[in-house]
């Protein structure tokens, strides 16, 4: 009963930050501007995402103390989360370098790998495989790109809350059909955390999240994942089968912009789900349509890999190609201009 009660603070406690912020936001002016690269044409407060920032890191330790989660996991999560999120605030609030947000980027990610105790051995084909050193790399390299992607993909109103919100959920069915329903408490609070922002955000968005908000997604989603596969290896493969459509995008994406010779490192608008925004002329078509696809394709994919009956890579081929088609047909990664 008490961690209903936490469930509730939190989505409450997430509601009543992103109406405080909001009303700072347009107080102080920190607004985000319309231009030629947005896909918003009314200027609309940002920043809002540090109210999931808070209410999330707050009910880490209480989770911790109810023995739902390890004090490692507690740890890793927290200041990698935190940092991220110190670093977002202050780029929303001013510019930060590039190359010093980047450097920040692996050294949250490092500090997650430490307490996370790196890449656990992965399932491979059938095979439990320990990748070593070489696969601590890949998870600080994957855990850098994660936070960034969902960077990028956080364009359109309510799309980036959104898919937190319906991939935390789907693991928690996965969890479930697995037999670990012992990690389900984490997604679950992120969920209620990010669902007291989206109360605000879901479109027409009276608030945008920042990158305060929207990198510290990225990186606590790829920490839940890395800490899920110590339990279960096929779990890791659940995860990114569940984050198919953000992956897919902002990767097949920045792909064909380097490949195009553009600076990727600039502003765009081509992403393949702003391309469908501008295609339906709505952002909630698109948000609706991007949980759609979560729901009947990806999840149940997931709940056949996290349960043994189909390996992670062959899965992964599985839920990824439809997704690879839908970016090509919506144009992602080509220069509008």
């Amino acid at each position: 009963m008490t961690v209903w009660w936490l469930l509730f603070a939190v989505f409450a406690g997430s509601w009543v930050l992103t109406l405080v912020l909001r009303r700072y936001a347009l107080a102080k002016s920190l607004m985000d501007i319309p231009n030629e690269r947005s896909s918003h044409s009314v200027p609309t407060p940002r920043g809002g995402g540090v109210a999931i920032v808070i209410s999330f890191l707050l009910a880490l330790p209480v989770l911790a103390g109810l023995n739902l989660l390890s004090p490692q996991t507690l740890y890793g999560l927290f200041g990698s989360g935190l940092l991220i999120a110190i670093i977002g605030f202050a780029d929303d609030h001013g510019h930060i370098a590039a190359r010093w947000r980047l450097l920040g980027h692996f050294f949250a990610a490092g500090w997650a790998l430490f307490w996370l105790n790196g890449l656990a051995p992965i399932e491979l084909f059938g095979l439990t495989v320990d990748l070593g050193w070489f696969g601590n790399i890949l998870a600080l390299v994957y855990l850098v790109w994660i936070l960034n992607l969902y960077n990028f993909m956080d364009g359109i109103d309510g799309l980036a809350s959104a898919e937190a919100i319906s991939v935390c959920l789907g693991m928690c069915l996965v969890y479930w059909f697995s037999g670990h329903p012992e990690l389900s408490w984490a997604p679950l609070i992120l969920a209620a955390a990010v669902a007291g922002f989206l109360w605000w955000n879901f479109p027409p968005a009276q608030i945008f999240m920042g990158d305060a908000g929207s990198g510290f997604l990225g990186m606590i989603l790829g920490g839940l994942a890395l800490w899920a596969a110590w339990s279960r290896p096929e779990l890791i493969w659940s995860w990114l089968i569940l984050l198919g459509v953000f992956i897919v995008d902002s990767t097949w994406t920045l792909m064909r912009r380097l490949l195009q010779g553009q600076k990727i490192y600039q502003a765009h608008r081509s992403h393949a789900y702003q391309y469908a925004s501008r295609v339906f002329n709505s952002h909630k078509v698109v948000t609706v349509g991007v949980v759609a696809l979560n729901l009947v394709w990806l999840l149940p994919i997931a709940v056949i890999v996290g349960s043994g009956y189909m390996g992670g890579v062959s899965g992964l081929m599985l839920a990824y190609g439809p997704l690879i088609l839908l970016s090509f047909k919506f144009k992602g990664g080509k220069a509008e201009f």
